[in-house]
């Protein structure tokens, strides 16, 4: 049985995180090879998971007992496998799965960037021109398709997961309006429509993003009739007005595309319109290892920052906004309740 002490030294502690890599090649391993998937609800030996697996028994049984010291399955008394609720959420059927989002952020990209951390630190630029020659969706798009699609699924289940959540959160009692600006396929739009029968939305995203719409919004879809979907780029223009704009996880890539992004929705916007905007914060959330992890990861691969709140609301306050309430939507986001003043 695999059994972890709670309170490992300074000198241990470190050990384990500088093979921490190993950690996240052991998820890859297990998302990729289907393991969740085919343990069911009893305990099993490695040799009979290997089997539906197609694995060597003796390296998944390693596997798995490496990924059980971190809560990733358990090794029974009697030398077996079983699910764990951290493992469950690797399984493809799980409706909070976290697979495609394990698989997303240990891409092959990855292993190439993180080495040179050091370099963006330094900078302050993304080390992916230097890697590959050439920007990082660029690359993504030409060059690792495959990674592109993982990318896909792993937004899709993010937002899908989110969507929810911020439709409990979000009081639009007298709304009749709503716009998603980078909303991407418009699950978030689609989780508020769905709520509020009374209310129309408009979508808007990159024309490749929005021809790929939750179908719910897309023609012959359940709240087509009160939709509109408008192909651009919101730091180019944001031709739509609304009593709510929400502006979600799209303020972190640079800082002029945050602040022509604000600019266009201060020059739509009526005087009195609310704006929310939802972001992870690197600062005053119970998620800070998986946030400040991010920021870095944006850091290298588009030169991007996720937001501390004081950074948050100085650039909402630069572009005009009025700050009012900041809500936990869950444990990564928060959302900032803003105005537009007359």
């Amino acid at each position: 049985m695999t059994t972890v002490s709670s309170t490992p030294q300074p000198a241990m502690q470190l050990r384990e995180l500088v093979f921490g890599a190993a950690c996240a090649a052991a998820v890859r391993a297990a998302a990729r090879l289907g393991v969740a998937d085919a343990l069911g609800d009893k305990p099993v030996t490695a040799d009979e998971l290997a089997i539906a697996v197609n694995t060597e028994p003796r390296p998944l049984q390693r596997l798995l007992r490496a990924l059980s010291c971190y809560g990733v399955f358990a090794e029974t008394e009697g030398g077996k496998f079983e699910h764990t609720d951290m493992s469950r959420l690797l399984r493809d059927d799980a409706p909070d799965s976290l697979r495609y989002i394990a698989l997303w952020c240990t891409e092959p990209w990855t292993w190439e960037a993180w080495p040179r951390l050091d370099d963006a630190v330094r900078s302050g630029r993304s080390v992916f021109d230097d890697l590959y020659g050439k920007g990082f969706f660029d690359y993504l798009h030409q060059d690792a398709r495959d990674s592109a699609q993982i990318f896909n699924r792993a937004m899709t289940t993010s937002s899908r997961q989110s969507a929810q959540d911020v439709a409990d959160l979000l009081d639009l009692t007298g709304v009749s309006s709503v716009v998603d600006i980078g909303g991407g396929q418009g699950h978030v739009l689609a989780g508020l429509l769905e709520k509020h029968p009374g209310i129309e939305g408009t979508l808007l995203d990159l024309p490749t993003v929005v021809a790929k719409a939750d179908p719910r919004l897309l023609d012959g879809g359940a709240l087509a009739d009160r939709v509109a979907i408008i192909p651009g780029d919101c730091r180019d223009d944001i031709p739509v007005q609304a009593d709510v704009y929400i502006i979600k996880n799209i303020l972190e890539w640079d800082d002029d595309s945050t602040r022509r992004t604000l600019r266009n929705v201060m020059r739509a916007a009526r005087p009195g319109a609310r704006v929310v905007i939802i972001e992870n914060l690197v600062d005053d959330s119970p998620s800070m290892k998986f946030t400040t992890a991010m920021d870095l990861l944006l850091l290298l691969n588009v030169g991007g920052a996720k937001h501390t709140k004081e950074s948050l609301i100085s650039r909402m306050t630069a572009a005009g906004l009025v700050v009012g309430d900041i809500m936990p939507v869950n444990a990564y986001l928060h959302a900032f309740e803003c105005t537009v003043p007359a």
